[in-house]
Formats: structure tokens, sequence, C-alpha cells
């Protein structure tokens, strides 16, 4: 369970994320594409961040966590300016994919075709025991 520091920093560091990654992306001239942070964890002593983005269109998301990953330091930097009158230390940050929405629509479009799990059992998977 989350604090309610821990809470407040993934705020603050999810706000500011958005706001580097989205002006990088205006910056360099990169058309047709949004990415947004959908969440920051914060670990208990404050060290890690992990940062969900979405990112739109879902083709794209690879080729852009590998450019997030390989510019980690630049991000931290300017994080680390935004953030330094309210953070003594900025997190270490580990960049995911977040695919819950598409994890809904799989679900949305299980629900409204004739195969619809909730009334035949026999379609979903079984659980493999351990």
């Amino acid at each position: 369970m989350e604090t309610n520091r821990q809470k407040k920093i993934g705020g603050v560091l999810q706000k500011d994320l958005v706001d580097i990654l989205q002006g990088e992306v205006r910056k360099n001239g990169v058309s047709n594409l949004v990415i947004s942070v959908s969440k920051v964890v914060v670990t208990t002593d404050l060290s890690v961040a992990k940062v969900y983005l979405s990112v739109f269109p879902q083709e794209k998301a690879p080729a852009l966590l590998e450019a997030v990953k390989s510019n980690m330091s630049l991000i931290k930097h300017d994080l680390s300016q935004r953030v330094k009158l309210q953070l003594r230390k900025v997190p270490n940050l580990s960049f995911y994919i977040d695919d819950s929405l598409d994890y809904i629509e799989k679900i949305d479009s299980a629900l409204s075709k004739k195969e619809n799990p909730i009334e035949n059992r026999d379609l979903l998977e079984k659980r493999k025991k351990s």
C-alpha cells in the first residue's frame, strides 16, 4: 500500500515527466505520436520510480521505449532541475509500456462477441495448478 508521501511524489514526478516527454516530442517535430504517463509508482524508500507510459499509436511503443531508455540520463537531469525544490534526490527511473488500455479493449471485444466468456465458461483459460 502506498503512503501519502509516495503518492504525492509520484504525482509530482508524473506531471513533470509528461511535460519533459511531450516537450521533446514537440521540439523534435515528431507528428502523429501521443505520449502520456499513465502512472508513477515510487518505492517506500523513494529510491526507484516505475514510470508507465501510454503511447498512441501502439505500434510505435517499443521503439519509443528504447529511445526513452537510451536518453534516461538527460530525462533524469531535466527532472532534477524541475523538482530540486521538492526533492533532495531524484529517484532512479525505470520505464515500462502501459498496456492496460489494450487489455480493457480485449475484454470489451470478448464480451461484445457471440463467444461471451461469462455465458460460456469453456472459453476461459483454465488455471494452471502450481
